[in-house]
């Protein structure tokens, strides 16, 4: 009988910290999304506002969406999973099916020695891009 009052405490004290760090991750201003790494298609489990914001999904949309949806090109994904804790630049495709140029960051999450999540972070590097090609173009203009 004395096991209960010691779980209990340790019970409510994990609660409490999971609580927490969801409340951290949705109040995050960067995009961040956890992805199944056990599920084929590695489905979205979580996405925050700014994930949603950035991507055009409306709350709760994205979760389901396999990251190589998202991620179109998949040899830059598969470099980077393999790579992992790693970073990548890559079109991505939004909700309504634009690209939008993006830098990420993958971080594997493990269970002992097993693989069970990715966590993603992205930066939009749409105006970056935009404006790379914007030089590229003045400088073959120039070149003339």
């Amino acid at each position: 009988m004395r096991a209960a009052p010691q779980a209990a405490p340790a019970l409510f004290r994990l609660l409490s910290d999971s609580a927490v760090m969801r409340a951290a991750l949705a109040a995050c201003g960067a995009p961040l999304a956890l992805a199944d790494a056990l599920a084929p298609g590695h489905p979205l489990t979580y996405a925050n506002p700014a994930f949603d914001a950035l991507f055009g999904y409306r709350r709760d949309e994205a979760i389901g969406q396999p990251l190589e949806a998202l991620i179109p090109d998949e040899d830059d994904l598969r470099r980077v999973l393999a790579q992992a804790p790693a970073r990548g630049l890559s079109a991505a495709r939004r909700g309504d099916g634009t690209l939008l140029h993006v830098e990420f960051t993958v971080g594997p999450v493990r269970s002992g020695d097993r693989l069970t999540h990715w966590v993603l972070a992205f930066s939009d590097c749409s105006e970056l891009q935009s404006l790379r090609a914007e030089l590229g173009a003045l400088r073959a203009e120039a070149a003339r």
